[in-house]
């Protein structure tokens, strides 16, 4: 605290002649109150003219009679000054450093008296630690640590600055280097657009097969965190193990059968696997926790439509539809159903029907939504394989009438077609 003072002392002597030469106030009535408005309106109005060295003692005169009282706004006023100072050209290596000192003694002062803004003075205090004042890497981390604990939403370039600080510390001590792993794996999943944090997490590990052993040792210690096992779970992703993930995904829906987000990387990944019932089943469980989201009817119906249960995925389509106030895609799925249909028997006259049936269905699809610009794409690829005139003249089938959809392919559609 004496050192402090002594560096507070010399840079007020430093600036201390304009005002020593106004007349300085006697000490017996710096505690009187209009004493002390007086000194702080100097300060303002010369920290107002940019008048810096001016300013500079009032301030510190204020501070020390009341640390409190105009907190809102002396800080930041004597931030931009002792600031200044330490930019100036005018300012050899040892007013620096004084003034170094000084912005730190400043940064715990405001911390301690303005306690609104703890976050702000903390983070700027971690900053001058670590570049000003080169704090020891252990040191300095720990202030950016305290910062990011009292405002998570600092900029990430702070964020980056403690990330660096980590891998310093295990440069010099190895055991630490699962620290800086985690925190850059932390940051790779809070900016997952952000290519810096894969390449800082490259550089830490031999291979991407060592952050997945970390993070699976990591889980094992303390198998109730799902934290953790997300975080195992996401390098496997990463890393192309899908039966890894899915075990692990497994263990977590086990522990937490709620977690919507869990289901919804479960099903996803049963389905690329093509283990269609157990997505099947995924899918119905997303459906029971949220049986208000469209997506969970639609992919429930494209995984039966992939296990050849036609008939229970056109329900699943028409559901989705319905749920999503007249959504176009399920419709187009729809389609599809018949046209595979007619595409897996032959190419006979009741085979054209059920053509022209997917084509209705797509164009329903397409008027429902006509974003759904793949349903206009099928209409158009099966015009020469719908009924033409020819077919329903032999048949004398007329404009207007019905022609049921019937055979040992199609017992499950239970539809019409009407003759163009």
């Amino acid at each position: 605290m004496k050192k402090v003072f002594a560096i507070i002392t010399f840079l007020f002597l430093a600036f201390a002649a304009p005002v020593q030469a106004a007349g300085m106030l006697n000490a017996a009535t710096a505690n009187d109150s209009i004493q002390l408005i007086t000194k702080y309106s100097l300060f303002s109005e010369y920290h107002k003219n940019r008048d810096y060295e001016s300013a500079y003692p009032y301030g510190w005169e204020v501070l020390r009679t009341d640390p409190k009282r105009f907190a809102k706004w002396i800080y930041f006023k004597m931030e931009d000054i002792v600031w200044f100072f330490r930019d100036s050209s005018n300012f050899d290596e040892v007013k620096k450093k004084a003034v170094e000192d000084t912005t730190l003694y400043l940064y715990n002062l405001a911390l301690e008296n303005y306690p609104e803004r703890q976050s702000y003075f903390q983070l700027k205090k971690a900053f001058i630690a670590e570049v000003w004042l080169n704090w020891p890497a252990v040191e300095s981390a720990v202030e950016y640590e305290k910062a990011i604990a009292l405002d998570s939403t600092v900029a990430m370039y702070y964020y980056n600055r403690l990330g660096q600080l980590y891998k310093a510390i295990a440069k010099e001590n190895p055991e630490k280097k699962e620290q800086a792993i985690d925190f850059f794996t932390f940051l790779s999943e809070k900016e997952p657009n952000n290519p810096q944090w894969n390449t800082e997490l490259e550089g830490l590990v031999e291979s991407i097969d060592e952050l997945i052993e970390l993070a699976k040792k990591a889980w094992d210690q303390d198998p109730e965190n799902l934290t953790k096992g997300w975080k195992y779970t996401s390098l496997c992703l990463k890393a192309g193990k899908q039966e890894l993930a899915v075990a692990a995904l497994e263990t977590m829906v086990k522990k937490s059968p709620a977690t919507i987000n869990y289901w919804n990387q479960l099903s996803s990944l049963y389905y690329k696997l093509d283990r269609l019932d157990a997505a099947i089943d995924a899918y119905k469980k997303l459906i029971e926790l949220e049986p208000t989201t469209r997506e969970h009817y639609l992919n429930l119906g494209i995984a039966l439509k992939d296990k050849g249960q036609l008939s229970a995925a056109r329900v699943q389509f028409q559901k989705a539809s319905e749920i999503g106030n007249n959504w176009g895609l399920p419709i187009f799925y729809e389609g599809l159903l018949y046209e595979t249909a007619a595409r897996n028997c032959g190419f006979e006259f009741m085979d054209k029907c059920v053509y022209q049936l997917a084509v209705e269905t797509y164009r329903r699809a397409f008027n429902m939504d006509p974003t759904t610009t793949q349903a206009r794409e099928r209409i158009s690829a099966l015009q020469s394989s719908v009924p033409q005139k020819e077919d329903y003249f032999f048949r004398k089938l007329k404009s207007g009438q019905r022609v049921e959809i019937t055979g040992s392919c199609y017992g499950w559609i239970g539809r019409s077609i009407t003759v163009p």
